[in-house]
This record gives structure tokens, C-alpha cells and sequence, in this order.
């Protein structure tokens, strides 16, 4: 294993250490227990947002930590959810007095911790609502999970929540913003390569040199079939038809077309998987409204990618396109 680490034991930490020194001006990084928060802290009379899950998918979800999205992180251990007394102080952080929405990833361990830490923050007079992300079409159950993953589809509905906030929606009216991108966002994803987690210190699976996972999981989960290495067109085939036919996406309707990396595939190589998706999809009579490319949602080294489309309309385009500053999301 060659990793730019000093002690493997200490890579989340010593990674948090300089986040926060490289976005001072954005975010507050909490040691103990460990939570990143919105720096000034939080904003009056608005909505919070919160979330959070284990770390190696930088930028999710500490990089999204700023005005027009998160006002809250909390980043557990490599692939390890977050633990309620993590949790807790993020969304007491968050809290400006109009109550705070958590945004949990379908995994079953950040689904108990978020929970009960929902329950300690509700007895405390917080007022919490919670959305599940579920994005993935992959599989049903996977290692991590009951149901559907939640993977890269999370951060777009991070962005369209936080900017719901922003406009001044209650909270009720964030959750319901919220829960629109969750019904009509899909996602699949394939890995080229396994990952390794630092104090593991080997591959979380076996992939011959000539072997491609579709379906693949952030955390190296298996997916729906191993196939043969196949040109790009084909891997972005395989991704876009399930997404697409999950949806039921017709002729006329608009999306936004993410195209996530998962930590080792050059963007060049992104970018070619988005034209590939972009022709599909338009060739089905779907219009690309908006667009998004790179390292959003990854899985700390692996070379692979994932396809999202969310169902768009002009609400959601607005939302999409409000003003964001974060470490990893801005303009």
C-alpha cells in the first residue's frame, strides 16, 4: 500500500486537520467529537442542514459545508458511520431556531446513529425532520444496507435543499424539496478497480486487470454482474439503461446529468462517459438541462464512475442554480 499518510490510524484526522486550515473561511472543524460546522455558525430564523457518513467519499459531505447547502458534517471512520455523539453537537450547531433537516445516506448504520441522535436532539427542543437518500439502482440489499443505497444522488439533494433554505421554505417545505429530488433521482455506478481502506492496508475486493464491477457500491460493494473490460460506450450503457428505465423517463422531460468519479479515474475519462450518457439520453427525446462532472461522491482511490439523472422542472432548475459556496461546490 502506498498512500500519502503518516500514521493510517490518523488519516481522518489528520485529513480534517487540513481542511479546516485550507477553508478556515468556510467551515469550523469540531475535535471532539468530531463534526464540521458552517463557520460563523448558524444562520438565524433559516432551516439547518445536516449530514454526514463515513469518510473516504471526500468531497461528501464535509466539502459541501457552506452558504447555499450543509451547515453541518459529520464525518465518521474510513467507510464507518458517524456515532450519535457525533451527530448530536452538528445538529445542535446547525440549529438557527426554524429547526434542521438531516440528510442520511440508506445505510444501515447511518440510519440507527442518525436516529438516535435525532431522538436526543428532539428531547433537547430541537425540531428534526429526516430524509433517506436512496439513489442507487443497483441492487436492492447490499452489505451496508436494507434497501436501496444512497450514493452520489446525495449531493444533489444536499444542493437543492440548502438553496430551498436559503429562499426562506419552513421546514416542512425543505423536507418536501427534499424528498422531490430523493423520488426522482437515480443512480449506477462501476468500478475498474478496488479501493484500500488506509488501516486495512489491502484491496476491499478482488478485480482482475480485465474486469469491470457494474453496479458497484461506494464502499466496494458487489454489484449486479462482473463483466469483461469493454469500451466506454458499452460501461456507460449498462449504467444509463437501468437509471433510465427505473425513472421511466419519456420523450420532452428535462434532467440534470451527473457524472461522478470515484476517486482514480482521470476527468478526461469522465467526460467521455458524459457524452456517451448525454447521446443515450437524448436519443431517448430527454433533454440534459444541467450538468455536472468530477470527484463528488468517491470512494477514496478507486478508478470507476457513476451515472445520475434527476427529473428536472423549473423549480428545481432554480434551485439548482442558486448561488452555493462551498469547499467543493460554488458559484
Amino acid at each position: 500500500m502506498k498512500k500519502l499518510l503518516d500514521d493510517p490510524a490518523d488519516a481522518v484526522v489528520d485529513s480534517l486537520a487540513g481542511f479546516a486550515l485550507a477553508h478556515g473561511d468556510l467551515v469550523e472543524v469540531h475535535p471532539d467529537p468530531v463534526h464540521v460546522t458552517r463557520a460563523g455558525g448558524p444562520v438565524r430564523g433559516k432551516v439547518g442542514l445536516v449530514s454526514g457518513g463515513g469518510s473516504g467519499h471526500e468531497p461528501l459531505h464535509a466539502g459541501f459545508v457552506g452558504a447555499g447547502m450543509l451547515d453541518a458534517a459529520v464525518p465518521g471512520a474510513v467507510f464507518t458511520s458517524p456515532t450519535p455523539d457525533q451527530i448530536l453537537p452538528a445538529i445542535q450547531a446547525a440549529d438557527g431556531g426554524a429547526g434542521v433537516l438531516t440528510i442520511v445516506k440508506n445505510y444501515t448504520g447511518d440510519v440507527l446513529n442518525f436516529e438516535t441522535a435525532v431522538e436526543l436532539a428532539e428531547a433537547e427542543g430541537v425540531e428534526v425532520t429526516s430524509v433517506l437518500v436512496n439513489d442507487d439502482v443497483a441492487v436492492e440489499d447490499s452489505l451496508y444496507t436494507a434497501g436501496r443505497r444512497g450514493v452520489a444522488g446525495t449531493v444533489l439533494v444536499e444542493k437543492i435543499a440548502g438553496a430551498a433554505a436559503d429562499r426562506g421554505d419552513d421546514l416542512a417545505g425543505v423536507a418536501a424539496v427534499a424528498e422531490r429530488v430523493v423520488a426522482n433521482v437515480r443512480s449506477m455506478g462501476v468500478a475498474l478497480t478496488a479501493c484500500t481502506v488506509p488501516h486495512v492496508g489491502r484491496p476491499s475486493f478482488d478485480l482482475a486487470d480485465d474486469e469491470a464491477e457494474i453496479g458497484i457500491g461506494i464502499h466496494g460493494e458487489p454489484g449486479r454482474h462482473r463483466i469483461r473490460m469493454a469500451p466506454a460506450a458499452e460501461i456507460t450503457q449498462r449504467l444509463l439503461d437501468p437509471v433510465v428505465e427505473d425513472l421511466g423517463l419519456a420523450a420532452g422531460e428535462r434532467v440534470l446529468l451527473l457524472v461522478n468519479g470515484m476517486g482514480g479515474t482521470p476527468l478526461s475519462e469522465l467526460y467521455v462517459v458524459y457524452g456517451r450518457a448525454r447521446g443515450l439520453l437524448e436519443e431517448h427525446g430527454v433533454s440534459v438541462s444541467r450538468s455536472l462532472v468530477g470527484n463528488y461522491v468517491t470512494s477514496l482511490e478507486m478508478q470507476g464512475a457513476s451515472v445520475t439523472v434527476l427529473r428536472v422542472d423549473d423549480e428545481l432548475e432554480q434551485l439548482w442554480d442558486a448561488p452555493v459556496a462551498t469547499a467543493a461546490l460554488h458559484w
